[in-house]
């Protein structure tokens, strides 16, 4: 049976910490719905009620131009070993450039990672366990590489180049302000 929260239990916060992927929900008021999945070391819970997570340089940017238009998202970790339980967070969030002073204050909070292209803040307001019963066990081997690796190969310059030709804005024609 689920259960909600108004906020992050500690027990919630070592389970987040344990895991190696999470879904992120938004949406406009009209267009598509984005859920994408988000893996490598960039989630970090920064208190009860607040999370940040390092969103990296991928082929489109529908989180930054949802957000841009409304601000509600949801988050979704899943357990796909060990105890079955699916959390989600819902809340209102914020996404935040290299050149805005919010990623400055936060960017030090996550490793170095080629390619991050925002530090999106969610005030979290509702906290959702489920069983995750039909979640399958999945074994987790290793973090892939190859964003990672593309990045580092690009540089900052060619990244930039790649974020103006692809990440602009969004499927529906949304402006994502990467480069404002």
């Amino acid at each position: 049976m689920g259960k909600r929260f108004t906020e992050i239990q500690p027990q919630m916060a070592e389970f987040i910490g344990n895991q190696h992927m999470f879904f992120v929900g938004t949406a406009a008021e009209s267009g598509r719905v984005n859920v994408s999945p988000k893996g490598m070391d960039t989630f970090r819970v920064l208190g009860p009620n607040q999370i940040a997570w390092l969103n990296l340089t991928g082929s489109g940017n529908e989180t930054a131009a949802h957000l841009a238009l409304n601000s509600r998202m949801t988050i979704m970790f899943a357990a796909f070993e060990g105890k079955p339980l699916i959390l989600r967070l819902y809340g209102t969030a914020k996404i935040y450039h290299p050149r805005d002073k919010e990623y400055q204050a936060h960017i030090g909070k996550f490793s170095e990672i080629a390619g991050a292209r925002q530090i999106v803040l969610m005030d979290v307001d509702l906290v959702q366990t489920s069983c995750g019963f039909a979640v399958p066990f999945m074994d987790f081997k290793e973090d892939r590489s190859i964003l990672k690796n593309w990045a580092e190969k690009q540089g900052q310059d060619k990244i930039e180049d790649y974020w103006a030709e692809k990440n602009t804005e969004s499927i529906d024609g949304f402006e994502t302000h990467i480069l404002s």
